[in-house]
């Protein structure tokens, strides 16, 4: 059975090094120009109200509370048909002067892997030993300074934190989605499944229904889905309400805290560790059944709101 492991979300640990004189949150500009978010072509999706389900009875890591399975009643909403991409938080930046945490702060968390060949500064994670705090890294230079030309426009933004996702969502007139409405539009109409193609399980050779590691982590990636790292938003099938990548290829960041509700020493241990964090479904490139078996729809991890790194994205829903 998958434990926790430090592959996931790492916490940036900003808060505790925050000084009376240091950056707080960005703030959108009273007046924005709403036209230009009117103006973009986006895909949504309208996502059928009704019984929805949440959890599983069939949980790989009891201590992230994925069981047990539930059901509540939702009005029916829309949601992006795909991640939030770099073209589209481009404009977003571009409208607002927006700045991002990882800007803000001057470095963010990369997989140890995307940092090599590269001069920045960089600084191991204790607790975390793939990743690293690379100096420079952020939405418009995921590698650190001079990447900017892998910055694919139909790629997912990644390095962005929970308060500039909420931001975006905020500008373009919608929100984040609850954890309830990610799982339930995830899921696409097929019920209790783990996976928004069904029930069949991923492997290393011949089924690749999404962008996650393949081979043995983290020292090797056959790539055999064919990315090393992001994928374009639009890989892969959709699943059944027609929403691309709900697992894989990105973390994507809800609107609520992640909530530890069991009593047992061992969650009361993991509650404190996750005090303030804020729930991401759906898993990530760096995803592997051996190390992370995160790529499940009722699978979840929770890191602070300002933390960021190359693999956590976001979608908006209306």
């Amino acid at each position: 059975m998958t434990k926790h492991k430090p592959c996931c979300t790492p916490a940036t640990g900003r808060a505790s090094d925050r000084v009376e004189n240091s950056p707080q949150p960005s703030e959108l500009p009273d007046e924005s120009n709403s036209s230009t978010a009117d103006a973009l072509d986006l895909t949504v999706i309208q996502i059928p109200g009704g019984k929805a389900l949440s959890g599983t009875d069939q949980p790989m890591i009891p201590l992230d509370e994925e069981s047990p399975c539930k059901s509540k009643q939702l009005h029916s909403f829309q949601m992006m048909q795909c991640a939030v991409t770099n073209e589209l938080f481009e404009a977003f930046v571009e409208d607002t002067g927006f700045i991002t945490d990882a800007e803000r702060y001057g470095w963010s968390f990369v997989f140890q892997s995307e940092c090599s060949g590269t001069n920045n500064q960089q600084e191991s994670v204790a607790g975390s030993p793939w990743w690293r705090k690379l100096a420079g890294a952020n939405w418009r230079q995921i590698n650190g300074p001079g990447s900017e030309a892998a910055l694919a426009p139909d790629h997912p933004v990644v390095h962005v934190s929970w308060h500039d996702a909420n931001a975006f969502a905020k500008w373009i007139g919608g929100r984040l989605p609850s954890e309830s409405e990610w799982e339930h539009a995830a899921r696409g109409g097929l019920g209790d499944v783990p996976f928004p193609w069904g029930m069949q399980e991923p492997n290393d050779t011949s089924f690749h229904p999404c962008n996650i590691w393949q081979g043995t982590f983290p020292e090797q990636n056959s790539c055999a889905d064919g990315f090393s790292t992001t994928a374009p938003v639009k890989s892969f099938e959709p699943n059944g309400y027609g929403l691309y990548n709900m697992c894989g290829n990105v973390w994507e960041w809800t609107s609520g805290r992640f909530k530890v509700e069991s009593t047992s020493k061992a969650a009361r241990q993991h509650a404190k560790q996750m005090k303030g964090t804020k729930v991401l479904k759906g898993g990530s490139f760096l995803c592997h059944k051996s190390y992370c078996f995160r790529y499940r729809i009722a699978a979840r991890t929770g890191t602070t709101p300002d933390s960021s790194t190359s693999h956590q994205g976001f979608r908006v829903v209306f």
